[in-house]
């Protein structure tokens, strides 16, 4: 038994741990949790704790049932939210298969099998997400009414979202992660809180538990809280922006001190990668019908496959440099949404990155000016591609790719399409409210 697993023991002693959550992750992005006695923790960390994984999304087919989940000590955390009459932690989980091999459809292998082909390369990959979502009084889908009716950085005395991010930031930070910002966003009851930088692993495994603390506090307070990407038509969607670099050891392999904008060969050609196949990725860092309401309705939701300095309507957006702060040249990735899976999204992320390394692609001229605004016309002229426009044109996309299937093994890519295509046309076939006031008396 290592230190880690014995300092697990030993703090569940130490304060009364009543029950232990293991959790993992499914193809869909669900967090999933089996609760553990502590007395049964030990054996869990010698061999693994036996599930039926084919009763989990995309996990295994049911001929392949048994799979092990393997507790990862580091992500021992007592949960701030039960008290103290029945104190709980959790810990994230491996997956492997009863001969031990990982488990080719856990997300959070993909994402470790990606990391350990940047760290064959030299890189260590961070990341720094900015999570928006929605809180409503109620989760009444026929009555949507925000808590509030404040916009961006607005500041409301007595406010139940000013509350609400007030003790959402102290779960996190008792959770051990550290948050960089909170504040109001532009839509009526919309908030972003922003992540400082971790390893994607480490940054993956706290959106998962940020979207716990979020559903907890709200359900304390009495609201609901929504991370879907688009929940009112005429006000912004909720984006996951996320901040990247790669290090090389201690230093940022995105600097060069005498490159346009400080970004070296080596980012330029990560941006490259990424805005090359952005579109067969775009099912996965958007994996929802609904995604794309968020993409196609403005808002500086980005549409088109471009990159730009401090440009806040580009796919790929280079922040402004400080000087003297050469730790912090990195590149923003405006596309993917709070309802992304992180473990896969990242994975697909650094994944057309390193491909653009490897195989030197360049990078396109920068865009100017606000992309949305733009003619149809002045876009092609420019070479904008859009990003595809439905769940059905990015599933396409993703079909195609040969990166998204080597990235994602192929059971976690065919499950994938076969998940979203049933999405697809269950939506396909709706009759919706618009339709019927825009047609039935008409025709």
């Amino acid at each position: 038994m290592d230190k880690q697993q014995e300092f697990v023991l030993r703090t569940i002693e130490e304060r009364g741990v009543k029950f232990v959550r293991l959790w993992f992750t499914d193809v869909s992005g669900t967090l999933k949790n089996v609760a553990l006695a502590p007395a049964e923790v030990e054996g869990a960390f010698a061999e693994g704790l036996g599930v039926d994984g084919s009763s989990v999304e995309g996990l295994t087919r049911v001929y392949e049932a048994d799979v092990l989940l393997h507790p990862d000590p580091t992500t021992f955390q007592v949960l701030p939210w039960r008290g103290s009459v029945d104190p709980t932690a959790r810990m994230f989980c491996d997956i492997t298969t009863p001969d031990g091999q990982p488990a080719s459809a856990d997300p959070r292998h993909v994402l470790r099998r990606v990391l350990a082909k940047a760290a064959d390369m030299g890189f260590t990959f961070y990341t720094h997400p900015e999570i928006e979502f929605y809180l409503f009084q109620t989760n009444n889908v026929d009555d949507l009414v925000p808590v509030d009716n404040a916009g961006y950085f607005d500041n409301v005395p007595g406010g139940t979202a000013h509350d609400f991010r007030r003790n959402a930031v102290r779960h996190l930070e008792d959770l051990g992660i550290s948050v960089e910002f909170s504040h109001h966003e532009a839509g009526p009851g919309q908030n972003e809180i922003d992540l400082r930088y971790a390893d994607a692993l480490t940054t993956a495994d706290n959106i998962q538990t940020f979207r716990t603390v979020i559903k907890e506090v709200a359900i304390e307070q009495g609201v609901y809280a929504t991370f879907m990407p688009k929940p009112l038509q005429q006000h912004p969607g909720s984006g996951m922006h996320t901040h990247m670099s790669l290090f090389e050891g201690d230093s940022n392999a995105f600097f060069d001190p005498s490159a346009p904008y400080n970004l070296s060969k080596t980012a330029r050609q990560f941006m490259a990668g990424i805005l090359t196949h952005a579109h067969e990725i775009t099912a996965v860092t958007n994996q929802f019908v609904n995604s794309y309401k968020r993409l196609w309705g403005g808002a500086e939701a980005p549409s088109y496959v471009t990159w730009g300095h401090n440009n806040t309507s580009a796919l790929l957006r280079v922040p402004m440099y400080k000087p003297g702060k050469e730790q912090s040249v990195r590149i923003e990735y405006r596309g993917i949404d709070s309802a992304a899976n992180p473990y896969l999204a990242y994975a697909l992320l650094l994944a057309a990155g390193l491909k653009g390394i490897e195989e030197g692609y360049e990078l396109p001229p920068e865009a100017e000016g606000d992309i949305a605004s733009m003619s149809s016309l002045e876009r092609r002229a420019a070479g904008y591609r859009p990003l595809p426009e439905s769940l059905n044109r990015a599933l396409g996309a993703m079909e195609e790719s040969e990166l998204v299937a080597e990235t994602l093994g192929e059971k976690v890519f065919n499950y994938v399409l076969r998940n979203k295509r049933r999405e697809w046309a269950a939506y396909r076939s709706q009759v919706t409210q618009w339709e019927l006031e825009s047609n039935l008396r008409q025709l």
